[in-house]
């Protein structure tokens, strides 16, 4: 992509890769941007501008650009050829292997993003992570399920990804395997869950009793 007259959303979505690429050597600042800016002919100045908040936001793009690889490799047709359990290992496992080639530049991100004022991004991009996942998985729940799910599944990503940081294992086989038993703790939960809610369907809701109490009243 010709970036002369790129916006700034397109120069950060461009440089996003690069610039993680260039963070394990140099960090999460303006060496790693202004690196990034000179392999693809941008300039340095206008390249920070595309990253205003720094490292953080650095990092931001670079999930982002994550994401989008992620969806790229799994087709909505493959997927839905899967069923749930393999959806949500193949979507995680992708992941993995795209940012594997900038594992230090991973370990160094949850460096910048583990610091006390970075922890409400950090927690909206584990969020945003999960959702991409259950979207591409097919899930369309809207009430508290919509909610339950991706806050497992980012507290699952997250922790999976700390054990790839310092996985030496052929393959990150201890990291697959890690992510194996805490995918079957999922699902061991959904259908705990699924049946809770069959058990309870038709049982007095107190909720749903004054709910129809002040309609009646008004």
């Amino acid at each position: 992509m010709a970036l002369e007259d790129a916006t700034l959303d397109e120069i950060r979505d461009a440089l996003a890769g690069d610039v993680a690429a260039n963070a394990a050597f140099d960090g999460w600042g303006e060496a790693a941007v202004a690196a990034a800016a000179g392999a693809r002919g941008v300039d340095a100045d206008v390249a920070r501008l595309a990253f205003p908040g720094g490292a953080v936001d650095m990092i931001d793009a670079w999930f982002a650009s994550i994401d989008a690889a992620m969806l790229g490799r799994l087709s909505p047709e493959r997927l839905a050829a899967m069923k749930i359990r393999e959806r949500i290992t193949a979507l995680v496992e992708a992941r993995i292997d795209l940012v594997a080639p900038n594992r230090e530049a991973l370990r160094r991100a949850f460096a910048v993003l583990a610091q006390p004022q970075n922890l409400p991004r950090a927690a909206k991009l584990a969020w945003r992570a999960a959702d991409v996942m259950w979207r591409a998985a097919g899930d369309t729940a809207t009430d508290y399920n919509h909610y339950t799910k991706r806050t497992i599944l980012a507290g699952v990503y997250g922790a999976t990804m700390q054990v790839f940081l310092d996985d030496e294992s052929d393959g990150f086989a201890d990291t697959a395997a890690f992510l194996s038993r805490r995918i079957d703790g999922i699902m061991r939960f959904e259908k705990a869950k699924a049946g809770f809610l069959a058990r309870t369907e038709h049982r007095p809701s107190l909720s749903r009793f004054i709910g129809r109490l002040r309609y009646r009243i008004g």
